[in-house]
């Protein structure tokens, strides 16, 4: 009896022992499913943020790439060829720093003279004698006429004087040698009569129907007419000069400012009043002669002086801009001034994206040379930037529409 009661007391307890352990049990593993529904919403919340982080940044970036796009130039190759567009990359290289001035083309010295009136009367130009002609040594370009002039014809006036003059010089022979008169007397004589003669053959090798013409004694071109035709001149009167223009000088007139730099220049761009053309001295054989020590007397400036050869279409006296070059300095980004546009008072290029695509951008220029122009920003070195045909891209830039398919790559 003793005995059944021990077992059944035994398996009372195993029973409860049995019934705490899986209560136990079933805790943990509902705790640890609990813990792994907590790290699954963990994630999945991380995962969503991150996704949703992930589309803004998407969102941004189409938005970017849509607003480049928006501002796109479509321009075809076709229409590139068409209108002869050229594109070059930006480099960094060597500029000078830049004086700009005014200033005026001179004949250089010798190398022009001055026609003046041999006698007095009515002057008649010869009908090719026109500003600008060229002409030869030797050739007549007017004529003077005294023919209704009080005084007579100078000619006339000249042979008779000569006549007479000689006259009395073959008397005064005979009469030296009887000594009837002193060899002073007679050297006066002999004296009018060289100077009668001279004159004379002076006017007889020039006289014409039309008067004395007055020659031009170097080969060269017509370049100013002082009188008008059938004015009257008197004797050493200047009528016209002639310049054989074959070396020119620009004369720089520069602000006192820039007195200290003028010790640095060595060459000099310049433009003419009546072209658009740069001119290089550095291509024309050009060199520095002086560049002044004070400024003017009536002005605030410092004259800067070079000479060069012509090439035949540069005229003396026109009025120039000149870019005088100083010091090179290095590392320094240009582009040709006809690359750059303005509008409303802020520079533009265009620069090209793709073959078909480019985009209008601000730059920022600091000094030019009449050719080219410094960028100060907006431009980096590699950049392909339109250099021919900007101002159809500009037409087109206002009437650009993308079309559909088109896509631009970075």
């Amino acid at each position: 009896m003793k005995h059944r009661s021990f077992i059944l007391l035994w398996a009372v307890c195993a029973c409860i022992l049995a019934g705490c352990g899986g209560a136990s049990t079933q805790k943990d593993e509902h705790q640890h499913a609990h813990d792994e529904h907590s790290d699954h919403k963990h994630e999945h919340d991380h995962k969503h943020d991150h996704d949703h982080e992930g589309e803004e940044h998407d969102h941004d970036y189409k938005e970017d790439t849509h607003e480049a796009i928006d501002n796109e130039i479509i321009f075809t190759a076709e229409q590139a060829k068409a209108v002869g567009l050229e594109v070059s990359t930006a480099e960094a290289g060597l500029f000078c720093q830049v004086i700009k001035a005014g200033g005026q083309i001179l004949s250089a010295q010798g190398d022009e003279v001055t026609i003046a009136a041999t006698s007095n009367g009515i002057l008649s130009f010869s009908g090719s004698a026109v500003e600008g002609v060229a002409v030869r040594a030797g050739e007549a370009i007017a004529s003077i006429s005294a023919k209704d002039i009080a005084n007579g014809d100078p000619v006339a006036q000249a042979r008779i004087t000569y006549e007479t003059a000689e006259k009395e010089f073959r008397r005064a022979e005979e009469l030296v040698k009887d000594q009837i008169i002193s060899t002073q007397e007679f050297e006066q004589v002999r004296l009018r009569y060289e100077t009668a003669k001279t004159a004379y053959r002076a006017f007889a090798g020039k006289a014409g129907a039309h008067g004395v013409r007055l020659t031009t004694p170097i080969a060269g071109y017509l370049k100013n007419r002082f009188v008008n035709q059938g004015e009257f001149v008197a004797v050493g009167q200047p009528v016209a000069t002639v310049s054989q223009n074959r070396r020119l000088q620009l004369r720089a007139e520069v602000p006192e400012k820039y007195f200290r730099d003028l010790q640095h220049i060595g060459s000099a761009n310049f433009k003419v009043s009546y072209s658009d053309r740069i001119y290089k001295l550095s291509e024309l054989k050009g060199r520095l002669l002086s560049f002044g020590k004070s400024a003017g007397q009536a002005s605030f400036y410092v004259p800067v002086t070079f000479e060069f050869d012509n090439i035949g279409d540069i005229m003396p006296g026109a009025y120039a801009e000149v870019y005088l070059l100083s010091t090179p300095r290095p590392d320094v980004i240009t582009l040709p001034i006809k690359a750059v546009t303005e509008e409303q008072g802020v520079h533009f290029v265009y620069v090209q994206l793709d073959e078909e695509g480019y985009v209008k951008r601000e730059v920022t220029l600091g000094a030019d040379d009449g050719e080219r122009v410094q960028i100060l920003s907006g431009i980096h070195v590699g950049d392909r930037v339109v250099t021919q045909g900007v101002y159809q891209l500009k037409l087109a830039a206002n009437a650009s529409v993308i079309p559909e398919g088109h896509s631009h790559s970075h």
